[in-house]
């Protein structure tokens, strides 16, 4: 191992936590610092190559897959690292963030992966930040357990064979870690913060075990941000003597720019490169934001409405099936968020039959698993691949050469028999407050009218208000979405959850600073690249 760095990082603003010295080491600081000497400042090109990019989008209106890449496109004889034991059979990945007690259900909950969640399922308190380390550590040595203080029901891990495999979500490029600074008073970006500290502490106990470091990497939106990456891995194993390509990594892909460049991507990490995911909400989002002044074609209708039969997203999930599997990648789908009722059978009983109905389709075409967020879903999305996959572990050898995408057919909006609502307004506008409120309490993951809802929904929300509004869209009941008509939403909708939940505690909550957060987002003129990046200097902790 490299000898640690002279200058160590500093811990700022940050109450002392329990054994935060357990992953705050010295050496492991001098990680993250040579992580952040290294690439930081490739990462701030690569965030200002982002906005040049949407410049270009917002002069032109439309997007391409990339000439200059066309020859890797075109080279069939390349092919990604062949899986690991531990990722040959995806077929249900179930998703959340990393507090002791989702750590021994996620694990227990007969998936076959979990996605260990630093981003969008958890809101980056230092505290969530620093224990979610130890909690996967302790899960690791199998020191971890739990009770629940309110009902005194205990929770421990069942055997090591029958554990899901954890592929952990560090957080997006965009993102700094405010407690975690350099000499010159720099933060560190967070995805090497989280990246980091895991890697150091877990890489050679995972291998021990027969597993490695699998990750999963967020936001991505570019073939040259997955290349960075790609140089982080490197440097990694080298720093700890892990032999290369013992990480490995599957690429979210939940940007409109990133869907132009699937094959690049696995290009640029095919020594680390483990699969792509589909995803819903971010890659909504990411339409919104690239195309959000293009005029009516690009105008969303509720988000509710954007299933993933729409053609746009079809021609999506369709290529990166293709693509994945002409790479020898897996393709992992997307998300059933419903969290089911304990007391209304109907309403899970109609929520099970969707639920099997998206797990049946994405078997179907091709993916070789899928993610659900709750452990009762786990069976039911189970069956839908065991019937198509038997006792295969996935189905790579599909190659469903059928499929003939074009560039215009992933920005084909207007291809969607579908108009926004004044009840989609609604459902924006109360997602919005009431995940942005739980947010500020350091909660990432909420349920909210029986969907399991994290960062990407209040992004897709609040990204659909501020669309509709400068579009001029008229909603099916005749009026005219304004910032006027969303403030009118929003204060009704503030008076609803007082009085649901009552003075005292409205009182105790961020109901009020969620709701100005919202509208800000919602409303500003300028468009914030990221709710997060706003919502995280109100984040205390």
């Amino acid at each position: 191992m490299s000898a640690p760095a002279p200058s160590p990082l500093a811990i700022v603003d940050a109450e002392p936590l329990p054994r935060q010295e357990e992953v705050l080491s010295e050496t492991a600081l001098a990680f993250v610092a040579a992580l952040h000497r290294r690439f930081t400042p490739r990462r701030d090109e690569l965030l200002a190559r982002r906005a040049e990019r949407r410049a270009e989008i917002a002069r032109t209106s439309t997007l391409d897959f990339l000439p200059e890449t066309a020859a890797i496109r075109a080279d069939d004889s390349w092919q990604v690292a062949p899986a690991p034991p531990a990722l040959e059979d995806r077929r249900v990945e179930i998703t959340g963030p990393t507090d002791r007690k989702m750590t021994i259900n996620a694990l227990n909950s007969g998936a076959k992966v979990w996605l260990a969640d630093f981003e969008d399922a958890s809101a980056p308190t230092w505290e969530n930040v620093v224990t979610g380390q130890l909690s996967l550590i302790d899960a690791y040595t199998r020191s971890i357990d739990f009770t629940d203080e309110r009902t005194g029901k205990t929770y421990a891990l069942r055997p090591d064979e029958e554990l899901a495999t954890v592929v952990m979500r560090p957080r997006g490029w965009h993102l700094d870690e405010r407690h975690l600074t350099d000499a010159d008073g720099t933060p560190v970006p967070g995805a090497l913060v989280d990246f980091g500290l895991y890697f150091f502490h877990n890489a050679k106990r995972l291998l021990e075990l027969g597993k490695g470091p699998y990750f999963y990497l967020p936001k991505t939106e570019s073939h040259l941000e997955a290349r960075l990456w790609n140089d982080v891995f490197v440097f990694a194993q080298d720093y700890l003597g892990i032999p290369q390509g013992t990480v490995r990594a599957t690429v979210l892909i939940e940007t409109i720019t990133a869907a132009y460049e699937m094959e690049e991507i696995l290009y640029e990490l095919r020594d680390h490169a483990s699969g792509l995911n589909a995803g819903r909400w971010d890659y909504l989002f990411s339409i919104v934001k690239n195309f959000r002044d293009g005029g009516p074609r690009f105008v969303l209708p509720d988000r509710n409405a954007v299933t993933m039969t729409a053609p746009f997203m079809r021609a999506y999930t369709e290529l990166l099936v293709r693509t994945c599997h002409k790479r020898g990648a897996h393709a992992i789908g997307g998300m059933a968020a419903f969290i089911p009722s304990r007391r209304d059978q109907e309403v899970n009983k109609v929520a099970f039959e969707k639920v099997k109905a998206d797990k049946d389709r994405e078997a179907n075409d091709g993916f070789d698993g899928s993610w659900v967020a709750h452990p009762d879903l786990v069976p039911i999305a189970m069956e839908s691949f065991d019937r198509v996959l038997g006792d295969r572990p996935n189905q790579k050898d599909r190659l469903r050469e059928d499929v003939d995408v074009k560039a215009e057919d992933l920005i084909a909006i207007d291809s969607l028999d579908a108009r926004p609502t004044y009840a989609g307004l609604v459902n924006a506008v109360q997602v919005g407050i009431r995940y942005i409120e739980a947010w500020l309490r350091g909660l990432g993951a909420v349920a909210i009218f029986n969907l399991m809802e994290d960062a990407a929904t209040a992004e897709i929300s609040r990204s659909q208000i501020w669309q509709w509004i400068n579009a001029g869209v008229v909603l099916d009941n005749g009026e005219r979405v304004t910032a006027e008509l969303a403030r009118k939403v929003a204060a009704g909708e503030l008076a609803d959850i007082r009085a649901e939940v009552g003075e005292e505690a409205f009182a105790a909550g961020n109901w009020q600073q969620a709701h100005d957060l919202l509208l800000k987002v919602a409303l500003d003129e300028d468009y914030a690249e990221f709710l997060t990046l706003p919502a995280y200097e109100q984040l205390k902790g």
